[in-house]
């Protein structure tokens, strides 16, 4: 504690010191700007073109017209980047309404294809134009994390991915040690992905104490921070809670990726709504990565679709809706607390092996129970019961119609001979 108490105490001055640097420019400084594309010169052209007779003739999209009645129409398609409120305010939602980049101009949000579409599309911007040239940097994830994630990093190319230990499976808690240990001997200028909240699949997040610690030793070893929003909101019930360790590597002048979704948050699972919040420490660098991001989403997916992104954009921006939706929010999340709840006391009453009161001290969707793959099969072959490998299981599937039976089925898993 009292290591911990003298690190926290020193964190402000490291900071301090460490923006004296010369490694206070961006990462993105040798970006250079993409060439625009003939069609690219010509919207840009028509947009700042004040005639009343305007005619843009050179894109590429079917020009149709409905009816008269303007509620019939097809919605415009959107920029490359997406719907632009919908990126003024998934961009404050990870920021921060006040947030000092957002009024410095060096932020670049950009709508994606989902979760996977930011987390991929801040892959390949890492790939090509990080440190000004084909990024060989090692990618660090969590031990564990979303299968996924690997598979994401090596399809844009970034083949070397590792991984930092973060769960421990004795304690049943994060294992903040064994994390600064290894982040701590890490190449320099390494990127590593960290849960900003909702881990997944472990349910674990870091506390505000381990946050400091965390970035500092990052500051000090020049890593950069990718940062996973995936279900911001169901963790505390609140946008703004969710998002703090976003908001405070941003309010210490780090320079970072954030993937953010709403798909889990807003029930759009079908819309795939995604979005990548790229912070810089220069304003003067955010033309040219923004025209190289431009160049990879034309390459990705050209545009996003609007669908989605316009139903998050009406709600977070009317005062009215957004009070009602920020309701439903923390309902969710105090259902997902109440379920964890009743599957610790239910274990208890069974007397099942061991202590619960990590199912508690999880928040999200996501909880790890502790199980061994053996009990995990176990589960799946005599019960029908289906968790991940590691032990971990969605908790909103949990209901009083299944309750009993799940802890039942974890008791007898655990107390039972498997043989």
């Amino acid at each position: 504690m009292d290591t911990m108490q003298s690190v926290l105490g020193s964190h402000h001055a490291a900071v301090s010191k460490h923006t004296h640097t010369k490694t206070n420019l961006s990462v993105f400084v040798d970006t250079r700007a993409a060439t625009a594309k003939p069609h690219t010169k010509s919207l840009s052209a028509f947009r700042q073109d004040n005639h009343d007779r305007k005619v843009n003739l050179s894109g590429g999209e079917l020009k149709k017209r409905i009816s008269a009645d303007p509620t019939l129409c097809s919605p415009s398609p959107s920029s490359p980047f997406g719907l632009a409120e919908f990126i003024t305010r998934a961009t404050a939602a990870a920021l921060g309404d006040n947030s000092s980049a957002i009024v410095e101009n060096r932020v670049l949000g950009v709508q994606t294809v989902g979760f996977t579409g930011a987390v991929r599309l801040g892959a390949e911007l890492l790939k090509h134009w990080y440190n000004g040239h084909a990024c060989h940097a090692p990618v660090y994830l969590s031990s564990p994390c979303d299968e996924s994630l690997a598979g994401i990093f090596q399809a844009a190319g970034m083949a070397d991915v590792r991984q930092y230990r973060y769960w421990d499976a004795g304690r049943r808690g994060v294992c903040v040690d064994h994390l600064l240990e290894d982040l701590g001997r890490v190449p320099e200028r390494s990127i590593v992905v960290l849960s900003a909240s909702a881990h997944c699949p472990t349910g674990a997040d870091l506390s505000r104490e381990h946050w400091a610690l965390i970035t500092q030793l990052m500051m000090s070893r020049q890593l950069f921070p990718f940062l996973l929003l995936p279900a911001q909101g169901l963790c505390c019930g609140d946008l703004e809670r969710d998002a703090w360790p976003v908001q405070y590597c941003q309010s210490l002048g780090m320079e970072l990726l954030c993937a953010q979704s709403f798909s889990h948050c807003f029930g759009l699972y079908g819309e795939e709504v995604g979005h990548l919040v790229c912070v810089l420490k220069q304003s003067s660098v955010l033309s040219a990565v923004r025209s190289q991001t431009e160049k990879l989403i034309e390459a990705l997916w050209a545009r996003p679709p609007v669908g989605g992104a316009r139903i998050v954009a009406t709600v977070l921006s009317n005062p009215a809706h957004l009070a009602e939706w920020q309701e439903g929010v923390r309902d969710m999340a105090a259902r997902c607390m109440l379920v964890r709840e009743r599957l610790r006391d239910k274990l208890r009453l069974l007397g099942t092996p061991g202590c619960w009161d990590h199912l508690t001290q999880q928040t999200g969707l996501y909880c790890c129970t502790g199980l061994d793959v053996e009990q995990v099969e176990y589960l799946s072959k005599r019960k029908h019961i289906y968790l991940l490998p590691n032990g971990c299981l969605n908790v909103s599937a949990v209901h009083s119609g299944n309750l009993d039976y799940i802890t039942e089925s974890l008791h007898e898993a655990l107390s039972s001979p498997l043989s």
